[in-house]
């Protein structure tokens, strides 16, 4: 009679060990395992316009890692004889934030060119993807981050588009807030409906 006791016992301990971690299982959301950020894009007529930048910094505003950068303003662009300029020097109001925040000034062009790309010539709608690593493919620290557009819309007209999160969210949208240095109805659909999202 007693063996019968001790075994019920063990049994109804066994179930509510395993319902106990069924429950705890289901609790449980999933992480995120990156960040994608898109937005429209449209080819704007003329100099001093289509230069944007995606890039990412910690909590402290501090720059963590560069997604996309368009060509001229890394690499400028050459004139007849001469040795090609970095577009942003050439032309100081090239997204200036991003100029700033990632010290392009120091980066070798080797650098740049890893997050270098050619500005689209028809419009449509870019993406970029950050896979919580930073720019030396390290994965960075759990915590809050936050995600950074820059459009150079014609020349002192600029936007910052703004997401914040953290690597621990789940899946989700993230809030996005904006800045404009001065409004320019002209080019003012160069980038429009910007969005952030963790997967």
């Amino acid at each position: 009679m007693r063996q019968k006791k001790t075994i019920t016992v063990i049994l109804a301990a066994m179930l509510l060990s395993i319902f106990a971690m069924a429950q705890s299982k289901k609790g449980k959301v999933a992480k995120a395992n990156n960040l994608e950020v898109s937005f429209n894009y449209q080819k704007q007529a003329g100099p001093g316009s289509n230069q944007y930048a995606v890039w990412i910094e910690n909590e402290k505003g501090e720059f963590v890692k560069t997604l996309f950068v368009t060509a001229y303003t890394t690499k400028g662009r050459a004139r007849g004889a001469e040795q090609p300029k970095r577009g942003y020097i050439v032309r100081p109001t090239c997204v200036p934030t991003w100029v700033k925040t990632s010290k392009a000034e120091e980066k070798t062009d080797q650098q740049l060119d890893a997050v270098t790309g050619a500005t689209p010539q028809v419009g449509g709608v870019q993406t970029f993807t950050w896979d919580f690593t930073d720019e030396n493919g390290k994965a960075v620290a759990k915590g809050t981050y936050k995600m950074k557009v820059e459009a150079t819309l014609f020349f002192d007209s600029d936007i910052i588009y703004t997401g914040t999160f953290s690597t621990q969210d789940k899946p989700g949208d993230i809030a996005l807030t904006s800045e404009l240095t001065k409004a320019d109805e002209q080019h003012k659909d160069m980038v429009t409906n910007v969005k952030a999202v963790l997967k």
